[in-house]
Parts: structure tokens; sequence; C-alpha cells
């Protein structure tokens, strides 16, 4: 992974002229920032401009998405000077503030967008601001009721960035009342009469540590060039796994093809034929056991004895069941037939076990009694 993201930054770097490339954090707990703010506020009418110009005081929560775009919302009040004259008929308010602004707002780094993100610190920079919110007059009931109006905002913050925590602002901005109706009934939306003019100085904090750059080094030509050969590599691993999974697919193709061609043929019937009836003894079962009864112990006897008599004779003993039950029981119990011969000879009569070889030979037709197919048939060999 690390070798994934090396190879990332660095063809980053080959499409830059810079040597070095921000890295954009985009979780939401990263680039917040803090503002404290105090300025005026003025109306725009000619006759007002100066004459009603008041101070402001106010706040601002900022989280910058990326090194150019960022969003805040911010909240300011203006101090009630209307007292401070003669004329108490022009009494605005009986409050110690006279307006207020809460708003939103998107911001456009200028510097970053024009002249590109600078990964060294930059003690400079210009922004632009638009935003829209909820504004609010306060009056004395004398003069007016209160009221509230919806407000667009544009202006600019000029940045002095003393370290990378702290910034100082100069923020000039325009706000317009767009539902017009103040005292003078003038007109809603861009109007000037329906306007102000603010500036303020704004202190800020700055959480976090921005947007981290990457360092590329002068050459990794060499480290790329490993970097694809090793990404050739893979692709051939791949495409052998692709060749050998198809060959796997193909294979249990035929494996099922087989085993369904198995399912379908008929169980084959083996039958024994040995003419030398004295080199042949045989051994009956009841149905479903393998259990040597009382009866069939002297035909074992019979064997123990000549393999005694013939000490360099050796026996075969072939297990076999009837047809009727189910196929894998009768091939199951065919050889526990056989071997229960094979233990009678061992354990009974001592014989030892390499002169002797037992097999299960699954389902016999040896006999037209079906019943007398329940057998193990023992084949002296000299």
């Amino acid at each position: 992974m690390k070798k994934v993201l090396l190879f990332a930054a660095a063809a980053a770097c080959v499409a830059s002229a810079n040597a070095q490339q921000p890295v954009e954090h985009t979780n939401f707990g990263s680039n917040w920032s803090l503002g404290v703010n105090g300025g005026v506020t003025t109306p725009m009418t000619h006759h007002a401009f100066w004459g009603s110009m008041r101070g402001t005081f106010g706040l601002d929560l900022h989280k910058q998405i990326s090194y150019v775009f960022g969003v805040g919302v911010e909240g300011y009040a203006a101090i009630n000077t209307s007292s401070w004259t003669e004329n108490t008929a022009a009494f605005r308010s009986n409050t110690a503030i006279d307006q207020s602004y809460v708003g939103a707002y998107a911001n456009v780094n200028l510097s970053n967008l024009f002249l590109g993100y600078s990964c060294d610190f930059r003690p400079f920079a210009l922004q632009a601001i638009a935003g829209a919110g909820w504004g609010h007059e306060y009056w004395a009931k004398s003069q007016n009721e209160d009221w509230n109006y919806f407000a667009t905002k544009v202006g600019l913050s000029i940045d002095w960035n003393v370290n990378p925590a702290l910034t100082l602002s100069l923020k000039p901005s325009v706000v317009w009342n767009m539902n017009g109706g103040n005292i003078a009934q003038t007109a809603a939306g861009y109007n000037v009469n329906n306007a102000t003019f603010n500036a303020a100085v704004q202190v800020t904090y700055n959480f976090g540590k921005g947007f981290p750059c990457v360092t590329c080094p002068p050459d990794m030509s060499s480290e790329v060039a490993a970097l694809n050969a090793r990404v050739n590599e893979l692709r051939g691993q791949v495409d052998q796994a692709s060749a050998q999974a198809a060959s796997n697919a193909q294979r249990a193709n035929a494996l099922a093809a087989e085993l369904q061609a198995c399912k379908n043929r008929q169980p084959e019937v083996v039958k024994e034929v040995n003419n030398n009836l004295n080199s042949v003894r045989y051994v009956f079962y009841k149905i479903g056991s393998s259990v040597i009864t009382p009866d069939q112990k002297p035909n074992v006897e019979m064997i123990a004895a000549y393999m005694k008599n013939h000490p360099n004779s050796k026996v075969v003993i072939k297990g076999y069941a009837s047809p009727d039950g189910n196929l894998e029981n009768n091939i199951k119990l065919a050889n526990k037939r056989a071997q229960s011969v094979k233990d009678a000879l061992i354990k009974t009569y001592k014989i030892k076990a390499d002169r002797i070889v037992a097999e299960g030979e699954g389902i016999g037709n040896m006999f037209s009694e079906e019943s007398w197919n329940r057998v193990s048939i023992c084949t002296i060999e000299d």
C-alpha cells in the first residue's frame, strides 16, 4: 500500500512543475478556525453614510474544505449610539444594540486559486466572501416596530498570517436588505438605500495544521520503474492464475461428466469360476451380517489345517454380498466378510497375516440362489 501511495505522489510531482504537492484533508474535524472581530457599520445612503456610522462586534466559525474553498457561519451586532445624540426623537432603540446579522457564507482563497497553493508559509492572502442570512433591526417602540429581513452579503478578507495558528484580517463587506420595507419604504433587492457598508478587523485562531505537503525526491525514476515492474509481474501472475482457473474448470467439468457416467452405469456382477474344487472353500453368512456362524467355522478350520500342513501355501479371500439392499452398504459388507475370515485365521488359528489376502468384491452373482451369494470364497494357493 505504501508503494502505491508513493507511486501516486511521484506521478503528481512529475505532472507539476513544483516539487511539492498539497495533500487535502477532507475529514470533518480538520481545518477549522474561530475568529473574533470588531469594526464599524454605516448605511450606504449618501445623506447618512458618515452620520449613522457606529461600532460592531462579532464572531466567525469557519471550515476550510480545500485550499481554495471554505464555508462558515458568522454573526455581528451594531452598537446603539442614538442615545449619544441630543435629538431624543431619533432614538432607534432602547437596547445596547440596534442591528444584528447572522448568516452562512462561502469563501474562495484568491491567492491559492490564481497563484497556486504554496507549501511554504505564505504571510499574506486575499479571499472573496459571499453569503446570506437573517438581519434584524431594533427600534424604540415610540419610533417603529422591530423587523426582520433576508440579507445577502459580499466582501473581501485581506489576511495577514502571523503564524500558521494566528491570522489578522481586514474585512470590508456590503450587506443588502433583500426584503426592502424599511422606514424609507425603498424597493426590495439590490438597492443602495437598503445596504450597509461594514469594515472589521478580525483575529482568527486556526485549529489543525492546514494542508500538509508531500515533498518529492529530486529523482524517483528508479523507484517508479521498480513499481512498474512489480505491477507487470502481478499482472502476469493474475493472467497465470486465470489460465490455471480455466484449466481447473475444464478438468472439473470432465470429472463431473465421468461421475455422471458412473452413476448411469449398471452395477457390474462378478462371477467367480474355479474348477479346482480342492483348493476352494466357502464361508456363508446371514443377511446383513459379517459374523461367522458356528456352522461355517469348520470351513475356516479346514483352511487353517491345510495351511499348517503346507507352510508355503497362501489363501486369497474374496468377500461378496447379495444384490438386495443398498449398494454402498453391500460393498462395505463384502469387505467385512472377507476380513472376518482373515481375522479368524490369524487370531484363532495363528496363521501369519502375510500369508492371507482379504478383499471385498462387492455384489456377487456366482450362484442362482441369491442367499448363497452372501459368501467369502477362499482360494488356497500353493
